[in-house]
């Protein structure tokens, strides 16, 4: 007789390759609807799953955790960042916190450029007037952006995307700075010929763009804050394709639309899935849905990650992605 499976509870849908895989190792029980668990559904989910597989729009604090049954082990998050799960408070009732670190990492860094370069060159404006039927022919000085070459780019946040988006924005000629916790590497500051601020209020006074490329915890939260985003100059751009709380939201809107910040790319938002009203108005902001990670490689790489993570976790061994409480 078979091994009895796992059962492994999925809260939204995910590629069918990565379902179809899911069924085959697990007693996998998925949302074919993609329709967002309630609360009560996810109380359900942890009282009898052995193994959570939640993704960045489910809340798995404590309070939800109180509700979980002794066969609940595992959650194995179906993303990078975890600030959707109280790791501490999980990691204290023994169940272990996986993430999928790296397989956002090419395609958020390649938004992220997209994004600093449609805002400077004002693409989504200039879209905006051939669909409207708008265009009169070339003027030579109509539409005008900034280039990028030779700009100062400020990255917050020197890790994995943090390094990827300097390595492209290295291509195209801006100059490389970023804030991090602690300098990176020797050799690869020196790759990137990146400059290292202790200060971030020392950094964001001289930078021309500020990307944020840090993850979401209590220590970020409004990282940016009123007073650090009046020290930037008028005309510095904004990109965030990390996560709208680390901003102070609508202090930014209102710069924007004074003149007081040259413009923002944004893929998330502080209180997500709304929108601050103010910035649907502003022609100097380019808005994305969170799509900054949207690739069909991505997504399927992500779901390898947490089958690996679930099925070396129910073999008896430490998942390779785990995630410990002192690091978030």
């Amino acid at each position: 007789m078979p091994p009895k499976k796992p059962l492994v509870i999925v809260t939204r849908k995910l590629p069918d390759i990565i379902e179809t895989r899911m069924r085959e190792l697990f007693d996998a029980h998925l949302n074919l609807e993609d329709i967002p668990m309630s609360h009560e559904q996810l109380v359900e989910a942890v009282q009898s799953c052995e193994v959570l597989v939640p993704t960045v729009t489910d809340r798995i604090d404590a309070k939800l955790l109180e509700h979980a049954g002794p066969k609940l082990k595992l959650i194995a998050n179906y993303g990078n960042g975890v600030d959707n799960i109280d790791v501490r408070a999980a990691v204290e009732r023994g169940i272990t916190v996986t993430n999928t670190p790296g397989a956002l990492t090419s395609d958020t860094a390649d938004m992220t450029m997209a994004l600093a370069l449609a805002v400077p060159r004002r693409l989504v404006e200039a879209a905006k007037v051939m669909e409207a039927g708008q265009f009169k022919g070339w003027a030579p000085t109509w539409m005008l952006g900034h280039r990028l070459h030779g700009k100062r780019l400020g990255i917050i946040g020197m890790g994995r995307i943090g390094q990827a988006v300097a390595r492209r924005a290295k291509a195209f000629g801006l100059q490389i700075h970023y804030h991090n916790r602690k300098p990176v590497p020797e050799e690869i500051e020196s790759e990137l010929e990146a400059t290292y601020w202790e200060s971030l209020d020392q950094m964001l006074v001289r930078m021309d763009i500020v990307s944020i490329n840090c993850p979401h915890t209590p220590a970020t939260y409004h990282l940016l804050s009123g007073r650090r985003l009046k020290l930037m100059k008028s005309t510095a751009y904004i990109i965030n394709t990390a996560r709208g709380e680390i901003i102070d939201e609508d202090t930014m809107a209102g710069m924007l639309k004074a003149g007081q910040l040259a413009g923002a790319g944004l893929d998330v938002y502080e209180h997500e899935p709304a929108v601050n009203p103010k910035l649907l108005k502003l022609p100097n902001v380019v808005l994305l849905p969170h799509t900054a990670s949207a690739t069909v490689e991505g997504r399927i790489e992500m779901g390898e990650k947490v089958i690996v993570n679930v099925k070396t976790f129910v073999d008896g061994h430490k998942p390779p992605d785990r995630v410990i409480p002192a690091m978030v």
